[in-house]
C-alpha cells in the first residue's frame, strides 16, 4: 500500500523554491475604465435602438457595467474575486442609482428657482400682485410657517420627550405597552387623516375659524410619534451603568435622568425632533385645510387665514400662469434651504452638547 504526499517543489540544489501567494489582480484604474467603456456602449446601443429617454441608456449602462466587471475579474482573479466584485459593483450602482435622482430634483428646483429668487421676493407677499402677473413674493408665506412650525414643535416635543421618558425609564405594565401600540399606529397615520380630525373638533365642533394655530395643533400629532420613537431610541443607547452609578451616589431618579441620562443622549434627541420638524415642515394637507391660506401678511398665528411655503407652493402650481410657475419654483427652493438649515443647527448642537470624550 502506497501513500502520496504533497511536496513543496525543489530546485536542482535540493532547497524548496519560494512558493508566491499573490494572485493575478485588475488594476486598480480598471473599474473606471471598464465604467467609461460601458457608458459610451449604453449610450451607443441606446442610440441604435432608437431609444429616446436617458434613463433606459444608464440601465444599460449599468447592467453592462456589472456584467464587464464579473467577466474580467473571472478570467483574471478568478471566481470568488469576481463574486466581490459582482457585489461590489452592486453596491456602486444602487448608490447611483438613489442619488441621481436627488441630485437630479435638487438640479431642477435651483435652476429653475433662481429665476425669480431675489431680496424683493423674500421681502413682499401678495397682496397687491395678480397670480398670473410676475411680481410678489413669500415673505407672508416664511412668517407662516416659521409661526405654524413652531408651534407645533411647542406641542410636540415635550409631549414626546416626557412619553418617550416613560417608556424608558418607568414603563411597565399594561399602559406602557398601551402606549406603544397608539404611537406606533400614529406614526403611520395620513397627514390629511390628523387635519380632518382638527378640523372637525376645533373648527366644526367648537367653533373656531382657520388660523395658523389649527395647522399647527395638526401638525403637532404628526410630529409626537416621531419625537417619541427618536427620543426613546437614544434613551435606550444610554448606558446602565451610568444610572447605576448615579443611583449609587444616593442620587434620586428624576435627577438621575435630568442631570446624567439627558445630557448623554442630547445629541440624538436633539437630532431626532429636527428631523421631526423636517418630516412636518412640507405637509400640505392640513394647512390647506386648516389654514386656508392668505395672499396678505398675517402675523397672528391665533386669528384669521394664514399662508405658509408648501401651501404657497401648490397654489402657485394650481395659477398655470409663467410666473406663477416661477414663484412656486422658488418658494421650493426656500422650503429645501430652510430644512437643509435645520439639520446643519441639529449638528452643530449635537456637537455642542454630545459629552466630552477623553481621560
Amino acid at each position: 500500500m502506497s501513500i502520496t504526499t504533497d511536496r513543496p517543489a525543489v530546485s536542482n540544489g535540493g532547497s524548496p523554491l519560494p512558493v508566491s501567494l499573490k494572485h493575478a489582480r485588475l488594476p486598480r484604474w480598471s473599474p473606471p475604465v471598464i465604467a467609461l467603456a460601458a457608458a459610451g456602449a449604453g449610450c451607443g446601443i441606446g442610440l441604435g435602438a432608437g431609444l429616446d429617454s436617458t434613463v433606459q441608456w444608464g440601465l444599460i449602462a449599468a447592467a453592462l457595467f456589472v456584467l464587464g466587471t464579473f467577466a474580467l475579474a473571472a478570467a483574471v482573479e478568478g471566481a470568488r474575486q469576481a463574486k466581490d466584485r459582482l457585489a461590489t459593483s452592486l453596491v456602486w450602482i444602487a448608490f447611483l442609482i438613489a442619488v441621481v435622482p436627488l441630485a437630479s430634483l435638487l438640479w431642477e428646483t435651483v435652476s429653475r428657482g433662481t429665476k425669480v429668487l431675489d431680496v424683493y421676493f423674500l421681502q413682499h407677499s401678495m397682496g397687491t400682485t395678480p397670480d398670473a402677473l410676475p411680481g410678489g413674493g413669500i415673505y407672508h408665506a416664511i412668517i407662516g410657517t416659521l409661526e405654524q412650525v413652531g408651534l407645533a414643535t411647542l406641542i410636540a416635543a415635550p409631549i414626546g420627550l416626557l412619553t418617550a421618558i416613560y417608556l424608558v425609564e418607568y414603563g411597565r405594565g399594561r399602559l406602557a405597552k398601551a402606549v406603544t401600540f397608539f404611537v406606533d399606529v400614529m406614526t403611520g397615520i395620513p397627514s390629511i387623516v390628523a387635519g380632518l380630525f382638527i378640523l372637525s373638533v376645533w373648527i366644526l365642533i367648537l367653533g373656531f375659524g382657520p388660523s395658523g394655530f389649527a395647522g399647527s395643533m395638526a401638525l403637532a400629532i404628526l410630529m409626537m410619534p416621531v419625537v417619541v420613537r427618536s427620543t426613546e431610541e437614544m434613551l435606550k443607547l444610554v448606558p446602565n451603568e451610568l444610572r447605576e452609578a448615579s443611583l449609587a451616589l444616593g442620587v434620586p431618579k428624576w435627577r438621575t435622568i435630568l442631570k446624567v441620562v439627558l445630557p448623554t443622549s442630547i445629541g440624538g434627541i436633539t437630532t431626532g425632533v429636527m428631523l421631526a420638524i423636517a418630516r412636518i415642515t412640507g405637509e400640505t394637507a392640513p394647512v390647506l385645510l386648516l389654514v386656508w391660506g392668505a395672499k396678505t401678511i398675517n402675523n397672528n398665528p391665533f386669528e384669521d387665514a394664514q399662508q405658509s411655503l408648501p401651501l404657497y407652493v401648490f397654489q402657485q402650481w394650481q395659477q398655470g400662469s409663467e410666473a406663477s410657475y416661477d414663484r412656486a419654483w422658488a418658494a421650493a427652493l426656500v422650503l429645501i434651504a430652510f430644512v437643509m438649515i435645520l439639520n446643519l443647527v441639529a449638528r452643530g448642537i449635537a456637537r455642542w452638547k454630545a459629552p466630552k470624550s477623553g481621560r
